[in-house]
């Protein structure tokens, strides 16, 4: 917060993280008590925070000697970024990637046959489009490849797949949507800006979307955290099976699919389902 002068008054402004500012009033009692209580509560506060920081700093040395990530790192940049601009409640992480989270809850390493990628899909979830507009205006970042290029300066929009940005090392970060319905606008823009995605749609998109989920912190190869949101691993399992099996499957993906599904289906039965929480549960139209 902070005091501006306009014309003959003088103006409480509270300031966003993102730069935007309010007006609380001219100065008077009540606007100078205010200001005044946010001074008192500011100084702790950032103490607070600087120590948090360094806690973190720290956490995220001890795992990179101790060689405790292996995500790549520019999956846990892209995932912290959107957190950041408050917008990772809006996006799942589907397909290979979200293995990570799996065997990093089951305290094991998959065999990199089954992980080998150099895409991440992200699922937005178009239900809450209007929400994501909103939040998208007040980080500052104006577009969704705008909130990505603060992961990687290099992410670009591919001219000729909309849906997919590709950075400078060739990985490609993919978005995309349920099948639109009449209230989806079509095709949909992620912003009005000129450089940005175009969500492609998928099938599954909606069954996905009401299926159930699952969170977990997944650390970097150089020891940075976040938070990717998934699938349920049975509702992976379930997925992954039912993709292998559709005649127009990629032939050089099935088996990949197929490898997944048993993967995953393995973590579960041996690790995963001990520590079962409500949102993990497979719902009945995940089982279909």
């Amino acid at each position: 917060m902070s005091w501006k002068q306009v014309g003959n008054g003088t103006y409480l402004i509270r300031h966003s993280s993102a730069g935007a500012q309010t007006s609380l009033g001219v100065q008077d009692v009540s606007t100078q008590a205010i200001y005044d209580s946010f001074q008192l509560r500011k100084g702790p506060a950032q103490a607070r925070l600087k120590a948090l920081k360094g806690r973190l700093e720290e956490q995220r040395k001890l795992n990179r000697l101790y060689r405790v990530g292996r995500v790549p790192n520019v999956v846990v940049r892209t995932l912290a970024a959107l957190d950041a601009a408050d917008m990772a409640d809006k996006f799942l992480v589907i397909g290979t990637h979200a293995i990570y989270a799996y065997e990093t809850a089951a305290g094991v390493l998959v065999q990199p046959e089954a992980m080998a990628t150099r895409d991440l899909d992200l699922l937005f979830d178009a239900r809450k489009r209007l929400a994501f507009a909103t939040t998208l205006q007040k980080s500052g970042a104006k577009s969704l490849i705008g909130v990505l290029q603060k992961a990687d300066p290099t992410f670009r929009v591919m001219k000729n797949q909309l849906q997919t940005a590709v950075n400078d090392d060739g990985f490609e970060i993919d978005i995309i949507r349920r099948q639109a319905r009449p209230e989806d606008p079509h095709p949909m823009k992620m912003s009005g800006e000129e450089e940005d995605f175009y969500a492609v749609q998928i099938d599954d998109g909606d069954m996905l979307l009401s299926g159930p989920r699952f969170e977990q912190l997944v650390v970097g190869t150089n020891g940075e955290m976040a938070v990717m949101r998934t699938l349920a691993p049975l509702a992976f399992v379930h997925l992954k099976q039912r993709l292998a099996k559709m005649p127009a499957r990629d032939p050089q993906k099935a088996p990949k699919d197929l490898l997944q599904a048993q993967v995953v289906q393995e973590l579960w039965d041996r690790h995963l389902h001990r520590m079962e929480r409500p949102q993990d549960a497979i719902a009945p139209d995940v089982m279909r």
